[in-house]
C-alpha cells in the first residue's frame, strides 16, 4: 500500500487544559489567520491533514484532540458535554485571548462550536459547521428511565473492540468512507490507533465515551444558543450524510425562524458525514472561499 505522505507535517504538543493533558496538532506559522479545527467522536484533531494539505493559502491552524479522544488524557468515568465547552474556553483563551476566534468543527466538535459561539458571541468571528446538526429532542418522560440506565451502566467495563493489526481497522474506515483512498485510510488508522501491552491494536479513545449521557438532549436550549451566534456562519454537509434524520430538522436554511438563519450554506457532492476524508480538495476550497469572501 503506497503510504500517505503530508504535504505540511506540522508538529505536536501537550498543554494542561483543565487538569487535562491536551495534545495540540499544529500546522502554519504564528503570524498567519488562526483556524481552530474541531475533531468528531472518536476522532482526532491530526486527520484534518487531508484538508491542510489542499489549502491554498496561509494559514495557522491549531486541532486539538478533545479530552478522552487521539492523545489526549482520559477522563475514565462519564464525560459531560458542557466540559468540552469550558475546554474550548480555555483553549481560546491560550490561542486567541486578544480576538475573535474561527471555529471549523466536524460533526461532534460543529455541535460544540456552534454552542460556544451563541453563549459567547463576542468571542467567535467566523464559524464553519461541518455537519452539526445537533439531535432530535429527547422526551422529558423518559428522564427517570434514562437516569435508571445510566446509574446502572456505571458499574460497567466498556471496551472498544481490538484489532489484530493495522491492515483490520483500513476496511472499517474504508467501510464508513468509501471515497477515500487507501492510503489515506491507513493514515487514519494510525492516527486513530496504538498498540496495547499484548500487541492489539487499540482505539486512541476512552471506552468510557460508550456510557448513556445521564442528561438527555434539550435541543430547545440548542437551538436558544444557536440564535445568539453573531459570528459569519457556514454551514456545510455532505449529499450522502449518514444523519439524514438531523439534517432534515434543518433541512429549509431559508425559513426565517431557522436557528441558523444567518448561515451560508454548501452541500459537498458526492460524500457521506466524513467529507474530510472524503472530498478534502473541495472542503478546503468551500472553507477558503468563506474564510475570504467574508
Amino acid at each position: 500500500m503506497t503510504v500517505y505522505k503530508p504535504i505540511n507535517s506540522g508538529a505536536s504538543s501537550f498543554l494542561t487544559i483543565r487538569d487535562k493533558k491536551y495534545h495540540i496538532k499544529s500546522w502554519g506559522k504564528a503570524d498567519a489567520p488562526l483556524l481552530i479545527y474541531l475533531h468528531g467522536w472518536a476522532d482526532t484533531g491530526s486527520t484534518f491533514q487531508f484538508v491542510v494539505d489542499k489549502f491554498q493559502s496561509n494559514w495557522q491552524i491549531i486541532a486539538p484532540d478533545w479530552r478522552g479522544f487521539g492523545r489526549s488524557e482520559n477522563t475514565n468515568s462519564s464525560y459531560w458535554f458542557p466540559d468540552y465547552l469550558a475546554d474550548l474556553d480555555e483553549i481560546l483563551r491560550l490561542y486567541s485571548s486578544d480576538q475573535p476566534a474561527t471555529l471549523i468543527g466536524h460533526s461532534m466538535g460543529a455541535n460544540i462550536a456552534s454552542l460556544y459561539a451563541g453563549i459567547m458571541p463576542e468571542r467567535i468571528s467566523h464559524l464553519i459547521n461541518i455537519e452539526g446538526f445537533g439531535l432530535s429532542d429527547s422526551d422529558p418522560k423518559n428522564a427517570p428511565n434514562n437516569y435508571r440506565h445510566w446509574l446502572e451502566q456505571q458499574q460497567s467495563n466498556p471496551e472498544f473492540k481490538p484489532y489484530a493489526s493495522i491492515n483490520d481497522l483500513i476496511p472499517r474506515i474504508l467501510k464508513r468512507s468509501p471515497n477515500m483512498k487507501p492510503e489515506q485510510a491507513e493514515f487514519v488508522a494510525r492516527e486513530w490507533s496504538k498498540a496495547d501491552s499484548n500487541g492489539r491494536i487499540i482505539l486512541r479513545a476512552d471506552p468510557f465515551h460508550k456510557l448513556p449521557n445521564a442528561v438527555q438532549y434539550r435541543r430547545q436550549e440548542a437551538e436558544a444558543c444557536w440564535n445568539q451566534i453573531i459570528a459569519q456562519t457556514l454551514f456545510i454537509w455532505g449529499e450522502n450524510t449518514n444523519f439524514k434524520k438531523q439534517m432534515q430538522l434543518l433541512h429549509d436554511i431559508d425559513f426565517e425562524e431557522h436557528p441558523f438563519f444567518c448561515a451560508r450554506t454548501e452541500c459537498i457532492l458526492d460524500t457521506g458525514h466524513m467529507i474530510h476524508f472524503e472530498a478534502p480538495e473541495t472542503l478546503a476550497k468551500a472553507i477558503e472561499n468563506f474564510l475570504l469572501n467574508t
